[in-house]
C-alpha cells in the first residue's frame, strides 16, 4: 500500500514537472539570464521552476545564475557547434557558436562547471552521469581552452568507470545541443522517477 502511494505521488510529481518544463520551452527565445531570474529563482525562489528545480539539484548562490545559463543554451541550441572525440582515457569536446552571446554563455557555462566539478558543488538537472563524476572528481584531470566563439574541454582519468561516465556526459550534452529543451525534458522525467538529488 505504501509503494503504491509513493508510485502514485512519483507519477504525479513527474506530470506537474512536465508543465512546468513545458512552460519554460514556451519562454520566449529572446530570454536573457537577466529576464530568466525571475523564472529560475534559487533557494527560496517562488518563480514557476523554482519547485521543480529544487527537486532536482542541490540549491547554492549560484544556482539561479546557473539556471539562466542553461535556458539561454537551450533556446538558442540551434546556434550551437559541438564535437567529441572519445579519447582512450576521457573525452575532448569543441563546443561553439558564431552567435557572440551564445559563445558567451557557453563560455560562462563551462567556466561555471569546471569550478562546482573542482569544489564538488553538482549541479545537475537533467544527467544520470554527473553524479559519477562529482563523485570521483579527484580522478579528473580537465583541462579549459577559451576560444573566441566557445570552449574546448579535455577530461581524462585512468578509472575506467569514470572514463564511461565522461563519455556518457559527453554524449548528454550533445543531445542537449542538437535537441535543445527536448532532451532536457527527457533528462529531467528521468532524474525525477530516479528520485533525485542523490
Amino acid at each position: 500500500m505504501i509503494r503504491n502511494h509513493i508510485r502514485r505521488i512519483t507519477v504525479a510529481a513527474v506530470a506537474v514537472f512536465g508543465l512546468w518544463v513545458a512552460a519554460a520551452a514556451a519562454q520566449p527565445h529572446g530570454m536573457g539570464p537577466g529576464m530568466m531570474h525571475g523564472m529560475h529563482h534559487g533557494a527560496g525562489g517562488h518563480g514557476p521552476m523554482a519547485g521543480a528545480t529544487a527537486m532536482l539539484t542541490r540549491q547554492d548562490a549560484g544556482s539561479s545564475a546557473d539556471m539562466g545559463l542553461v535556458h539561454d543554451l537551450l533556446m538558442h541550441h540551434a546556434s550551437i557547434r559541438r564535437t567529441v572525440t572519445n579519447l582512450p582515457d576521457g573525452i575532448r569536446t569543441v563546443t561553439e557558436s558564431d552567435d557572440p552571446k551564445v559563445a558567451q554563455a557557453i563560455k560562462a557555462h563551462v567556466a561555471s562547471m569546471s569550478q562546482r566539478l573542482k569544489d564538488g558543488r553538482e549541479f545537475n538537472l537533467f544527467s544520470t552521469t554527473l553524479p559519477v563524476l562529482f563523485e570521483n572528481r579527484d580522478k579528473i584531470k580537465s583541462v579549459v581552452e577559451v576560444t573566441e566563439k566557445g570552449s574546448v574541454v579535455t577530461r581524462t582519468s585512468s578509472d575506467a568507470r569514470v572514463v564511461a561516465a565522461l563519455q556518457g556526459h559527453a554524449a548528454e550534452v550533445t543531445e542537449l545541443a542538437q535537441e535543445g529543451m527536448i532532451a532536457m525534458r527527457r533528462g529531467m522525467m528521468t532524474r525525477m522517477v530516479r528520485g533525485a538529488p542523490n
